[in-house]
């Protein structure tokens, strides 16, 4: 609690002096009560803290003569105030803090409601699911819930362009005005329609665009696309179509495609393993060139994701200049998400390291890759493989035989044939033009069935199917890791402990924290490291330090 030589102050403090306390303890208290003002006060080889007083800035001797020397001084930081005030506004929230969505509903409506009852925003994860559940969750989180805000995935399907098409006409026929749009290589006319569906022209003047749009990117490239007006040619096409009106496609020629952008820096699922360090300054930068070309009427927003864990790196997107944070990997660990117990406590077990990129079902012949838990499953080495076989070979009958009696005994658990019936039987309800082409196209065929082993990987994972164990994907990135190393030994280390809204509060109340602590490091003041230590603690708790 000492102050540096270098940083002399003319600030004086005044109040009475049985309020101060000294010592490591004192310094803690003080920080950590992040609803009150801290002062230190010298003189700066006794200095003190305390929250009450009154400061005084000047030089004149009447002044200066006054109280004692003010060595710092750290303004009341509630974890509300954190993020892009206009961004809360617009959402309807109090806290920059966003529950990302997990496909297979493992994002679920128990979470998406846990979320904004307490005052933060979830997104469903209607990745991977039917229609029919896709609207039973709709249904569930509008009845009787009136004002607790919530989103919905709509998740890019370039093998499946039809679905995500319904997918976005049931989310206009039940007026869900909140998508997370993810894994999107490139835009598509559903995601536009979504967009521009129903864009007016206010009596004041200012364009009204019921529908919002928070794109998930971590592509320069793909960002530069969102932060930018819907494709003409897709305006053209959708008036051709008779989908909107030229009324429409006039008026979204002066909105972005998205207001809000979260940079996906090293997440689970879907990634570019980017680092958050240089990713959020460049979409920032972005975001800024946009704004000044096409001068939009309202501002864009940057946010953070990918990495979220502990206080610290909340701190530090905030202090970056993020509108707002985005967790995920650490959710799929609480009790609220709709997966299996067994899930829950290889999570609660995952270090850092213990993650891995592997081939993802839904865009399998791409090539593009998930990162999933890699420690006590071999998901990750046998998806690899089969992607491997896909790429050496045009047909199935073409795989060694030693190679195929693997895959059908360890992967398949089946002869190539009955998977395929399986398989088959799946795009039967789903896409039956899958199957034509499969017929026409052995190696599709074998893509196709490759692909289901993948896709039900995480399904066996979600039901905990003790047998299927080894084959769980599950997916994560290193932020588990980092949340388990915070959590060890506190409140939230057993996973029954773990609820979004708990966690949340105290990544938000560490982030106040750790922002207070270093604005009084950048005062010259030397925090004991005691004191930027913010670890898990009860909402009561949090609510008590939070306070005025």
């Amino acid at each position: 609690m000492e102050k540096s030589a270098s940083s002399a102050s003319s600030a004086r403090w005044i109040g009475n002096d049985k309020e101060l306390r000294t010592g490591v303890t004192a310094f803690k208290e003080a920080v950590a009560n992040v609803g009150r003002p801290v002062f230190v006060v010298g003189p700066s080889d006794a200095s003190a803290v305390t929250h009450n007083g009154t400061m005084i800035w000047g030089s004149a001797p009447d002044i200066v003569l006054q109280g004692r020397p003010l060595l710092g001084f750290a303004p009341p930081v509630q974890p509300m105030n954190l993020g892009d005030p206009l961004f809360k506004r617009d959402l309807s929230i109090r806290y920059a803090y966003v529950i990302g969505a997990m496909a297979n509903g493992i994002t679920s409506v128990e979470m998406v409601r846990a979320a904004g009852e307490a005052g933060m925003i979830g997104f469903f994860g209607a990745g991977g699911l039917s229609l029919g559940q896709i609207e039973s969750a709709i249904d569930r989180l509008t009845s009787g819930r009136d004002g607790v805000p919530f989103g919905f995935n709509l998740i890019h399907s370039p093998n499946d362009p039809q679905l995500e098409e319904a997918v976005v006409n049931l989310y206009l026929r039940k007026k869900i005005r909140l998508v997370s749009a993810s894994a999107y290589l490139g835009l598509t006319l559903s995601l536009v329609y979504y967009r521009i569906k129903g864009i007016h022209q206010a009596q004041d003047g200012h364009i009204v665009c019921p529908n919002h749009i928070v794109a998930k990117v971590s592509r320069i490239e793909v960002a530069s696309k969102f932060f930018a007006p819907p494709p003409e040619k897709f305006l053209k096409t959708l008036v051709e179509q008779g989908r909107i009106t030229e009324r429409e496609a006039l008026l979204a020629e002066r909105i972005p495609l998205a207001q809000d952008l979260t940079a996906e820096a090293d997440s689970g699922g879907h990634t570019d393993n980017r680092p958050a360090l240089t990713m959020l300054p460049t979409f920032m930068a972005l975001r800024d060139e946009a704004m000044q070309r096409y001068r939009f009427p309202s501002p864009l927003r940057v946010g953070l994701g990918g990495g979220i864990a502990t206080p610290d790196s909340a701190a530090a997107a905030f202090a970056m200049g993020a509108a707002y944070v985005l967790t995920g990997s650490i959710n799929q660990a609480c009790v609220e998400a709709d997966t299996s117990d067994a899930v829950r406590e290889m999570l609660a077990q995952a270090q850092q390291a213990d993650v891995i990129m592997a081939p993802s079902a839904d865009m399998f012949e791409m090539g593009v890759k998930v990162q999933v838990l890699k420690r006590g499953t071999m998901f990750a080495m046998r998806a690899a493989r089969l992607y491997e076989l896909y790429r050496t070979y045009d047909r199935y009958e073409q795989i060694p035989d030693t190679v195929r009696a693997t895959v059908e005994k360890d992967f398949l658990q089946a002869s190539f044939e009955e998977a395929w019936g399986q398989t088959r039987q799946f795009f039967e309800q789903r896409d039956r033009v899958q199957i034509d082409r499969a017929e026409r196209d052995p190696k599709h065929k074998m893509a196709l069935v490759f692909r289901s082993y993948l896709g039900r990987a995480s399904l066996w994972a979600k039901s905990g199917d003790p047998a299927r164990k080894i084959d769980y994907q599950i997916w994560c990135g290193p932020a588990m890791g980092a949340f388990n190393a915070w959590a060890k030994g506190s409140i939230l280390e057993p996973p029954q402990n773990r609820h979004v809204a708990t966690i949340g509060m105290n990544l938000l109340y560490g982030a106040a924290g750790l922002m207070r602590c270093n604005w009084l490091r950048s005062q010259g003041i030397i925090v004991p490291s005691q004191a930027a230590v913010f670890r898990p603690m009860e909402p009561a708790e949090i609510q008590r330090r939070t306070s005025c």
